[in-house]
């Protein structure tokens, strides 16, 4: 888990696949990926339609590119909201930019990762599954 952490906040920015109402696949850009209390995290906005289409289908994927090291890392799982205080809290210690955009607790969903799958690769063909 620790692998993969490291290499989606290296990256920066990572790609959060959700599927909308029609079943459709729908792809954005996020930022906000913590540890915490031993799961990792990803968080939005509970306006946004990337929130509601998490609640009504929780699988996921989420896509990373760390250049530095030429790998990228593929996570799938299941989304699990926690919308404890604490969480927040420490979402707005790891992110402080995010208090500007969300300066309640019930404005940011945040989500843990639940029965992850994830792929690291590079270009040479190498592999490396972890589960968590």
């Amino acid at each position: 888990m620790d692998k993969v952490f490291d290499l989606i906040k290296e990256a920066g920015t990572f790609f959060y696949a959700t599927t909308d109402e029609n079943g459709n696949p729908r792809v954005r850009p996020y930022g906000f990926f913590m540890k915490h209390e031993g799961k990792l995290y990803f968080g939005m906005g509970k306006h946004k339609p990337s929130f509601a289409q998490t609640i009504a289908h929780p699988k996921f994927e989420i896509c990373a590119w760390a250049p530095a090291k030429g790998q990228w890392v593929r996570v799938e799982g299941t989304a699990v909201l926690d919308e404890s205080e604490t969480t927040y809290e420490a979402a707005m210690a790891d992110s402080p930019q995010l208090k500007g955009m969300y300066p309640e607790s019930k404005l940011l969903g945040n989500f843990y990762i639940k029965d992850a799958i994830a792929t690291i690769s590079g270009f040479a063909g190498e592999s490396e599954v972890i589960t968590f």
